[in-house]
């Protein structure tokens, strides 16, 4: 099929066109610049110009693929404080292109976070693709998403782990960990730090993106997760032992203070299950997990502060 797929020179779209090429797809890129657009152009997929905030655009070509994989978000607006434009901006693009495929049958495939869950209370338990969340900041594009299905569209959300690695990761949340860690010579983690972050390796993330859009029954909550929940004291160790520094824990009063934007964030324990969604698709996580990837040269050699 024709696949129009935005964010697909980022992160994960840069292991998700590769893999729609290669399993017999076409794709069709969104590109913000002549840059994104000559990477996709080199990967085999053709570049469609324009950016979140360009409805029509969207809505556009929506219409004339076969299907669509919703990837891009605002990620600078979000690091620098302006979280709330961007999900405003996010949901905005996302129903655009819902109104473009209203009635067709075709499959839309969007992106939340499985953090969304452990701010939905949900404690003592992993959380489950069975878990609705009903609204609020980024859920309520999730909600848009799930409900696109009785709208006549074959729509899937793809809940992501806070932490999608890999060497492909330039920018992510590893990434910025570790630029916290350099910059405040220490690397720290939440009271005992024994709170859990799931994780999953870039690639594996994208064969679940394709997956969820060639089979994915209409409305499907799915887990893109492969480590369940990694304690954030370990993730930390590695930190620390890499960059030569100390770990410590800081107070969950400093946490704001210590990691910025993540500080609500890294306390959370977001121990997330992914049982439902093997077996909805058959789709099981080959690559190597988060702890092992860390080990790496490639997550310190191009750090991002």
């Amino acid at each position: 099929m024709r696949v129009f797929v935005t964010g697909a020179s980022g992160h994960i779209g840069s292991a998700l066109v590769p893999e729609l090429l290669e399993n017999g797809h076409e794709v069709i890129g969104l590109a913000r610049s002549d840059r994104s657009a000559a990477i996709l152009k080199a990967a085999g997929a053709e570049a469609c110009r324009g950016d979140l905030d360009d409805l029509d655009g969207l809505r556009e070509a929506a219409a004339a693929a076969d299907g669509v994989v919703h990837l891009a978000f605002k990620h600078e607006a979000m690091q620098s404080g302006d979280y709330l434009s961007a999900i405003a901006d996010d949901l905005k693009a996302i129903q655009a292109m819902g109104e473009a495929l209203e009635g067709s049958g075709k499959p839309f495939v969007g992106t939340g976070g499985t953090l969304m869950l452990a701010l939905s209370g949900i404690k003592g338990r992993a959380g489950t693709e069975q878990d609705v969340l009903t609204g609020g900041p980024r859920v309520d594009a999730e909600v848009a998403i799930v409900g696109f299905a009785e709208r006549g569209i074959r729509s899937s959300l793809v809940r992501l782990s806070p932490l999608v690695h890999s060497s492909l990761d330039h920018h992510g949340f590893a990434h910025i960990l570790i630029g916290i860690a350099r910059e405040k010579a220490v690397s720290g983690y939440v009271g005992d730090g024994a709170n859990r972050w799931p994780a999953v390796h870039t690639l594996d993330a994208a064969r679940l993106y394709r997956l969820a859009l060639e089979s994915a029954p209409a409305g499907s909550l799915l887990h893109g997760v492969a480590d369940q929940g990694v304690p954030f004291r370990e993730i930390a160790d590695v930190i620390g032992s890499r960059l030569g520094l100390p770990v410590k824990s800081v107070d969950p009063q400093d946490a704001g203070e210590h990691f910025g934007f993540l500080g609500n964030f890294v306390a959370l324990d977001n121990l997330t299950s992914n049982a439902r969604t093997r077996q909805l698709l058959g789709w099981e996580p080959t690559h190597e997990g988060l702890i092992d990837d860390l080990t790496h040269g490639h997550y310190f050699d191009n750090v991002t502060a």
